[in-house]
């Protein structure tokens, strides 16, 4: 894996550069009507469900180790679950914000922590299994993969942390605190993708658990929080529709790959 070294702490930093990057966009083009939010989030969730799929569950599942196929079933339901429990205690982005109508979920913190902690909170959980998988993603030893969940995860930021300024600033945070925690925010992951590197280097005898675990928490992520939301201003086609292309996008871009 040392070879892996010098792309890691580039793909590291581009995953934290980018959630910045689209909190600047998002800071630019705030006004953008619900229907353009909701596509470009349906946009983000098909890179990232191309990113599971193609990047972390296929290589997992077809990995010459013993119980290879097994342990990538158990580790994609593990790591659904694992985000499932931890979900329970932060609230989802918009119930935070207030944006939509109320649902009959609670979180168990939500009646002790302010608002704006709670958003911080939230946004962060997503972006620690996010970065693992980026990390995890080297444990397949294959440039293809690497890029594609990498690239795809520095992509995806781009237009999820977009989507998420507007709910900051409806909650009274600042433009510059805003700024600040989106940095905040990019931290998180890259700290996340060399912690998921390094599971990896001392692990190698369980990737296809590691790696399809990954995978699953990124699925859980995309179905539990994601296309709802997209799904939640009457936009559902469009939405839909963006979904499919960022999907295809990352198919293409992955067959373009050496």
């Amino acid at each position: 894996m040392e070879q892996y070294l010098q792309l890691l702490v580039i793909m590291a930093f581009a995953i934290g550069l980018s959630t910045v990057v689209g909190a600047v966009a998002g800071l630019l083009l705030r006004k953008l009507p619900h229907r353009h939010h909701d596509m470009i989030l349906g946009t983000a969730a098909g890179i990232m469900l191309a990113a599971a799929v193609l990047g972390l569950i296929l290589p997992a599942a077809e990995m010459e180790l013993p119980g290879a196929l097994w342990m990538t079933v158990t580790g994609a339901g593990i790591g659904a679950l694992l985000i499932s429990v931890l979900d329970r205690i932060t609230p989802h982005l918009h119930h935070i914000a207030g944006l939509d109508h109320p649902q009959e979920e609670q979180h168990a913190a939500s009646g002790s922590m302010s608002k704006t902690l709670l958003f911080i909170s939230a946004i962060a959980l997503h972006k620690i299994p996010e970065g693992l998988a980026a990390g995890v993603s080297f444990g397949t030893g294959d440039l293809s993969d690497i890029l594609t969940v990498s690239g795809s995860i520095a992509l995806q930021n781009i237009p999820e942390a977009m989507v998420i300024i507007v709910p900051l600033l409806a909650i009274g945070v600042s433009i510059r605190r805003t700024l600040l925690i989106s940095g905040g925010i990019g931290l998180i992951s890259m700290v996340s993708t060399v912690a998921g590197f390094g599971l990896v280097s001392v692990m190698q005898n369980m990737l296809p658990l590691i790696l399809s675990l990954a995978g699953g928490a990124m699925l859980y992520v995309i179905s539990d929080e994601m296309i709802p939301e997209t799904h939640a201003h009457g936009y559902e086609k469009q939405a839909t529709f963006s979904l499919i292309a960022g999907f295809m996008l990352i198919v293409v871009l992955q067959q373009l790959l050496p």
